[in-house]
Order: C-alpha cells, then sequence, then structure tokens
C-alpha cells in the first residue's frame, strides 16, 4: 500500500472546481469526498464531472449536486477474485477500500486486479497536407514535424501506449514513405502499427471503411493533436454510456464585443452588455462501435461530422466526452510554436 490515495480524498464541502484540481494532482482518476470525521460519503469520476458539464454544470457547482452518494466499495478482507469481479461488473477504474467506520484507508486500481492491456484499435488519421504549416510541411508531413525531442505522432503513441494500448492503424497519403519509414511494424516501439493507405483522400471516416472487420469499440484521433486525456477512462466512458458514436469536445468560449439587446413583442426586453457565449466544439478523437466502423462503404468519402449527422438523423446515441486535460490542435504555425513551450511542461 502507497499513499498517492491520499490526493484523492477530497473534504465537504467541495466544488466541481475543487474535484477536477484534485482529478489533475493524483495519478488516481476518482475523488473520494468525506465528511469531517474522515467518512466516505460519496465519490466522483471523471466521467462524473464531464456528464455534470454536459448538462450545463459549472466550476462553482457544489459536488453534492453530482456525486456518487453510494459508492461501490471493498473491504481489506475482500479476495482478489472478489475485487477483480467487481471491477468487471460495474466496469470501473478504481475501487475504494474502507474500513468498518466508513473511512478511506486506500483505493483499488483495475490494473493491479486485470489484464492492462487493451485489445482497442487506435485509428490515427496522418494523411493530411498540413498546407497551413508551410514551409515546414512541404518535404515534411505534418505529423513527423518534432515537438520537443520527437515527432508529433511519436508522442500520441507514447501517450496511448502509457494506457495499455497496443494496435495502431495509421492513415497515410502525403509524403506517406516518410511515416512508414519512420514507425515502420511499429517493433521499436513496442507496440503492432499497420497502415491504411489512401490513394485518394477518403475523409475522416471514410478511411475507416478500409479496415478489417472489428469486434471492439476503436478509438480515431487526428495525428496532429496533444492531449493528457485518459484513453482508458474515454473507453470506459463510451461504454457505460451504450452509444454508437462518442465525440471529444471542448468547451469554446467567446466574448462578444457589443451589448446584446434581447427583444420581445417588438420591444427591448434587456441589454445584456458583452455576454459571454459558451459552445461545445470537436476536438478531433471519437470513439465508434465496431458496427459504426463495419457499415461504412468500403472506399467511399466521408467526414466524422457527416457520420455523426447521419446516426443521429437514425435516433442513434452519439455521446459527449468533454475534455477538461490539456488538448492542443496544431493546425497554424502559432499552435506549432505554443507547442514547443507547452510540450516541456506537459510531456
Amino acid at each position: 500500500m502507497n499513499d498517492g490515495w491520499t490526493k484523492s480524498i477530497l473534504p465537504l464541502p467541495a466544488t466541481m472546481q475543487d474535484a477536477i484540481k484534485t482529478l489533475n494532482e493524483s495519478s488516481i482518476k476518482l475523488v473520494c469526498l468525506t465528511n469531517a470525521h474522515g467518512e466516505l460519503k460519496g465519490v466522483i469520476t471523471d466521467g462524473d464531472i464531464r456528464r455534470a458539464i454536459v448538462s450545463g454544470k459549472g466550476l462553482s457547482t457544489p459536488v453534492i449536486e453530482f456525486m456518487c452518494e453510494t459508492p461501490i466499495t471493498i473491504s481489506p478482507q475482500d479476495s482478489r477474485m472478489s475485487r477483480k469481479k467487481a471491477f468487471e461488473h460495474h466496469k470501473l477504474l478504481y475501487i475504494p477500500i474502507i474500513s468498518s467506520q466508513n473511512k478511506v484507508i486506500d483505493i483499488e486500481i483495475s490494473q493491479s486486479i486485470t489484464t492492462l492491456t487493451q485489445s482497442n484499435t487506435v485509428f490515427l488519421m496522418a494523411g493530411g497536407y498540413g498546407t497551413r504549416l508551410r514551409p515546414l510541411t512541404e518535404e515534411c508531413p505534418k505529423p513527423l514535424l518534432k515537438v520537443g525531442s520527437k515527432p508529433i505522432l511519436e508522442t500520441i503513441i507514447e501517450s496511448f501506449v502509457n494506457y495499455g494500448f497496443q494496435e495502431f492503424k495509421v492513415s497515410v497519403h502525403y509524403l506517406a514513405d516518410q511515416i512508414k519509414d519512420y514507425f515502420q511494424d511499429g517493433l521499436k516501439f513496442g507496440v503492432d502499427i499497420g497502415y491504411v493507405e489512401e490513394s485518394k483522400p477518403l475523409g475522416t471516416a471514410g478511411a475507416l471503411s478500409l479496415l478489417p472487420t472489428q469486434t471492439d469499440p476503436l478509438i480515431l484521433m487526428n495525428g496532429d493533436l496533444l492531449t493528457k486525456v485518459d484513453f482508458k477512462e474515454l473507453l470506459t466512458y463510451h461504454l457505460n454510456e451504450q452509444a454508437q458514436i462518442t465525440m471529444c469536445v471542448r468547451e469554446y468560449e467567446y466574448q462578444v464585443p457589443y451589448g446584446v439587446i434581447n427583444v420581445e413583442n417588438n420591444q427591448v426586453k434587456e441589454i445584456i452588455e458583452k455576454p459571454i457565449e459558451k459552445y461545445f466544439v470537436n476536438a478531433g478523437i471519437y470513439v465508434l462501435s465496431p458496427e459504426v466502423v463495419n457499415s461504412l462503404e468500403k472506399g467511399s468519402y466521408k467526414d466524422m461530422p457527416d457520420l455523426i449527422n447521419e446516426y443521429l438523423e437514425k435516433g442513434e446515441k452519439v455521446a459527449l466526452f468533454p475534455i477538461h486535460e490539456y488538448w492542443l490542435d496544431i493546425g497554424r504555425m502559432a499552435d506549432f510554436e505554443r507547442a514547443q513551450i507547452d510540450f516541456l511542461h506537459n510531456f
């Protein structure tokens, strides 16, 4: 037993902002809420916070409004087998171990009980031209541009490896040979890398149609992103939501530089001075159920927004996974320059 779990304890009362800070400072992505006597009163998972954000709750929201007040717990006397069954049955990554006085004495981690390796395929989009980063991309594909000491795509692959993912497919088109020569079959990185070669661009979803039949959910990600997202938590979230597609989003704020007039019946109802508008924007990371991937028409062009709209029109569930961790889309020269600084602090 080590005391790393103590960073996951948060006394009541507390807010969503407190819970996010606790999650970010601890390697264990579970917050245990305790009263003045140290008794466990509830827990908050990474997924609980993201669902609260989707429902419109802000950083000042008291955690009691969205915490789980009846968490799954285990005792020190529970056998390894019973703990393994608890993780598998409830699809959890962390479970508090509590004493007879209902006080947290440790937190069990699923990977210490179950296998760490993920069988799911990670599909990385690396075929774009990177036109907004010219002249850097005139002779080097954007995924091979170095941020820090290594190419962007290498950092992405290492991030997935940290969460147990080993099966990668990389979609290539522009300067494809350079990417294939660098990563080869993935052996030197301790993973299995295969390639999907697009003779012509097929879009962010169309390239998936070139894959063999899938049996597990697949993670799709643009090959020019840097993020500290917990990919195992993302996959668990997708399974718990029972969605066909899960879409990662970022919250984007925009302040209107003028006073906005609300009108009713041709009369001024109120004036709101320089309001801040909030939106969820696409973060370029998705989880797709195998049925979605297998249904794509082979070799047909399709972008992810079009695929998502098709499933929404059919009444299928598309879940949102808000990202509150570090995230950067390296699309412009300013982003590339910022990434060089951010890399030192985040990777």
